[in-house]
């Protein structure tokens, strides 16, 4: 009992000093590790972040009984009592904003809308009622309706509208009521809009009604011109509404030229000569195609008589001249800048093309460098982004590289924990790469410089014995090469092939601009070094310390002789084989000869 009782006190003093000795060799490699990293700290100490913003106070719960009450509203009239709807009130306790911003408020653009339409209404019908006979006392009071619905609305635009209007003056934006009042009574716009509602329909007491009176309403056309320069830049495809603008231009143009060919016809007398109208048929359609005939000069008309004729025509013939080579280049210019983006694609490809054919390069090479322009352009929309984003201002690039790709970079388990800025310079440092099937975006023995994030498309890690088995597959959203970014001596070398599974377009993080970055953030840089070597350790772990089950052994390895001992085992080898040492190197020999 008391030698089973000296050994269990024995074991107990040799676990503890095994404990000691563990703790101690850590806390040699920690200052080892200090003396020869200045850069290493202690693991609490992290670099302050940038604070984020605080998310916004989640609404409080109405009560249900709350909620019942406002959904049910009654109107009590004589002795019965009427549901009638919410957006009543809404609509009552609506108010008309004070001041509004001219480029980005959609209802701005709504309402220049409906001026255009009015507009419209008083270009197109003017030259028709004043040369045709469509205007009739029976049918009066329906176009002085019109005219006068449209006089209303040119009217709101002057008071309601346009003396809201908010405007730039010395960078800032003014919203002051009198001062966007007196910018608007000074501006040219005012004159123009005074202008074109000169009450001139009084003279209808003394000449009749004749539209011509109304020709100063024409003179709005600030307002048209400011509705397309607002609705281009709300559409997504404006090159659409540009070719349809341009369109009308000629028919207007068509419009305009028949309406003064009918009232030629008229001043000659319907049916007096050959080339005059004959009076059968809709007038409108007879006089129209006439004009299309005369201006385009598809010929065929018959010939002018009289001087009045003549002179007619030939003013015909040159303004159909003019306007059709105007409005054909304007539809070229409408139409080029639709398909520049195309003709730049085309020019690129044709020059490559052309390049490879000079130098003889091998058709399939050809084939993946087309098959690469193809896939860029048709996924993207443009062979590279930054040539779209160098000519905005760093602080609009920084807002669509935050949105495009922060969720990404900001997962990195490398990134956790250093400053959001620091983030956010890397982000603008980020370029996009598309990769075809079967590319290899890097391969085993290279050393690693650059850090890759999926944006879409898949990535096989291939490893084994033959370097072809597919170890594992990376799909967008992950992230692969970070710790070769913050690797000494000039990066550490790739341990695998990774090659695109299909069309792969990847982020790329250069190893020279992340330096340049992180000298303004020392403590990231810091942190980032420190990260690095935990998890370069973590990889170069052999497998049997991460608990994999190596080769089976029945009597493991005895750990070698300490240097102290074997030269005090060889003293006693000379002193002839006398002595407790001696028997302890007769015993070793013993054990050797067992383990052989």
């Amino acid at each position: 009992r008391i030698g089973s009782a000296a050994s269990q006190n024995s074991a107990v003093i040799n676990d503890r000093l095994q404990e000691l000795v563990k703790l101690f060799k850590e806390r040699t490699e920690k200052v080892k590790e200090k003396l020869t990293d200045p850069d290493a700290t202690s693991d609490d100490e992290t670099p302050v972040a940038s604070p984020a913003e605080a998310p916004p106070p989640a609404p409080e719960k109405e009560p249900e009984a709350a909620k019942v009450v406002e959904d049910e509203h009654y109107c009590e009239m004589l002795c019965c009592t009427f549901k009638y709807r919410p957006w009543l009130d809404r609509l009552k306790s609506y108010r008309f904003p004070s001041s509004i911003d001219p480029l980005t408020n959609l209802f701005y653009v709504l309402w220049l809308f409906f001026v255009v339409l009015a507009w419209n209404w008083n270009c197109w019908l003017i030259p028709v009622r004043w040369a045709f006979p469509y205007q009739t006392p029976g049918n009066i009071h329906y176009w002085l309706l019109m005219d006068y619905l449209c006089d209303l609305i040119y009217l709101l635009d002057i008071v309601v509208f346009q003396i809201r209007l908010q405007f730039v003056r010395g960078g800032d934006i003014i919203s002051d009521k009198k001062a966007m009042k007196e910018n608007y009574l000074k501006s040219q716009r005012f004159k123009m809009d005074m202008a074109c509602l000169l009450p001139l329909d009084f003279f209808y007491f003394k000449v009749g009604v004749n539209p011509l009176l109304r020709f100063p309403r024409c003179l709005k056309y600030m307002a048209f011109f400011e509705f397309n320069s607002r609705l281009e830049a709300i559409l997504s495809k404006a090159y659409i509404y540009r070719v349809i603008r341009t369109t009308a231009y000629l028919l207007y143009s068509l419009h305009v030229n028949s309406c003064l060919y009918y009232w030629a016809s008229a001043y000659e007398g319907l049916g007096s000569t050959t080339w005059v109208y004959d009076g059968e048929g809709n007038s409108y359609i007879r006089c129209y195609y006439w004009a299309v005939k005369t201006l385009i000069t598809i010929g065929g008309l018959p010939d002018p008589k009289t001087l009045f004729e003549i002179v007619f025509q030939l003013l015909n013939y040159f303004t159909g001249v003019f306007a059709f080579s105007v409005m054909i280049g304007q539809m070229r210019d409408v139409v080029g800048a639709a398909t520049a983006g195309q003709t730049y694609y085309r020019s690129c490809m044709d020059s490559t093309i052309k390049y490879m054919n000079f130098y003889k390069i091998p058709r399939t090479v050809q084939n993946r460098v087309k098959t690469w322009y193809e896939y860029t352009w048709h996924s993207q929309g443009m062979l590279d982004e930054l040539e779209l984003l160098v000519q905005l201002p760093d602080k609009m690039r920084l807002d669509i590289a935050i949105d495009v790709n922060y969720n990404i970079v900001s997962k990195v388990a490398l990134f956790q924990g250093c400053d959001r800025q620091m983030i956010f310079d890397m982000l603008k440092r980020l370029r996009s790469v598309v990769y075809l099937p079967n590319d290899y975006v890097c391969k085993k023995g290279e050393i690693g410089r650059e850090m890759y994030i999926i944006q879409a498309g898949q990535v096989q890690v291939l490893g084994g014995p033959d370097g072809k088995s597919v170890l594992v597959t990376l799909k967008a959203g992950s992230v692969f090469g970070e710790i070769s970014l913050l690797a000494a001596g000039g990066g550490n070398r790739r341990t695998a092939n990774v090659v695109a599974h299909g069309f792969a377009n990847l982020f790329i993080l250069d190893k020279k601009d992340l330096n340049e970055i992180l000298v303004h953030y020392p403590e990231s840089q810091k942190l980032l070094r420190r990260k690095a070597k935990k998890m370069l350790k973590t990889n170069n772990k052999p497998k049997d310390e991460k608990g994999v089950p190596g080769d089976s052994v029945i009597i493991p390895p005895k750990p070698d002789t300490p240097k102290l001992f074997q030269a005090a085992l060889a003293a006693a080898g000379r002193m002839g084989g006398k002595g407790k040492l001696a028997h302890l190197r007769w015993k070793l020999k013993e054990l050797k000869a067992m383990q052989a």
